[in-house]
């Protein structure tokens, strides 16, 4: 599938670009360093930039999954798993001694963290690229992506890599920020383009991570744009719902 862009009122947006890159290429080997630089202190600060809202957005997301995660035999793939908390979420609502599940990130070192955080869990952790995943067609009954999906170098190319290792019926549910319309939008600009990234580089260490996360979010296509992109991949029965005022929500869509 040929890159898919994006329009929108400030650029033409295919994925992902961190200041300072040009190209995929480039943008994908950035993040990639970025949240390995981060990752120490990642689990601390999402919950407190999000004031404790992401926990709750994890196990909303996965609750709508339930019918498939009830499966024993269910294949699940959590895509850009990070340090694995929606693995986690993923994992409270499958039954004992059923197929574990996939938490994949090309993070080595929100991996390794993953790993220690699920010992004792039934998943397994892989590092690979979203977009070339080590999977033939047809793999996989479930897939999620819990506030990654945006940090993706082609927005159309991930969408068809998805399609790809799906099986037929299978479905995706992409969580993820954005930005919300009017009053509301203008105070979650106002915390997430001034205080956000002020605090998040303090505790971090890394400003500029925390810049390029409103960056990332302000690129990143809207709902109806991206219910159009899911749409276009190939996807049925797109839907977006919306949580906390619309600054984040969840998109579902099956694979016929």
């Amino acid at each position: 599938m040929p890159p898919e862009t994006i329009s929108t009122p400030h650029t033409q947006v295919t994925g992902a670009r961190p200041q300072g890159t040009s190209d995929e290429q480039a943008a994908a080997q950035n993040v990639q360093r970025m949240f390995d630089t981060i990752a120490p202190s990642y689990d601390r600060l999402n919950h407190i930039l999000s004031m404790g809202l992401d926990r709750t957005w994890w196990s909303r997301a996965a609750k709508v999954f339930t019918p498939v995660l009830a499966r024993p035999e269910a294949n699940i793939l959590d895509l850009c798993c990070g340090t694995g908390d929606m693995t986690s979420a993923l994992l409270a609502l499958r039954p004992a001694q059923a197929t574990p599940v996939t938490g994949l990130d090309f993070s080595h070192e929100m991996l390794d963290r993953a790993r220690i955080k699920h010992a004792a869990s039934n998943a397994l952790f892989v590092q690979a690229d979203a977009l070339h995943l080590p999977y033939p067609d047809q793999t996989f009954d479930l897939i999620t992506s819990a506030f990654g999906f945006r940090n993706l170098a082609n927005y159309a190319e991930g969408l068809a890599e998805l399609h790809r290792v799906l099986r037929p019926g299978g479905q995706i549910g992409i969580l993820e920020c954005n930005q919300p319309e009017g009053i509301v939008g203008a105070g979650y600009s106002l915390y997430f383009k001034k205080i956000l990234p002020k605090l998040g580089g303090l505790i971090s260490g890394n400003p500029a991570a925390y810049a390029y996360l409103p960056a990332s979010v302000e690129r990143f296509p809207r709902p109806l744009r991206m219910k159009q992109l899911i749409t276009e991949a190939g996807y049925i029965n797109a839907q977006w719902t919306g949580y906390t005022l619309g600054t984040a929500g969840l998109y579902q869509a099956t694979k016929p």
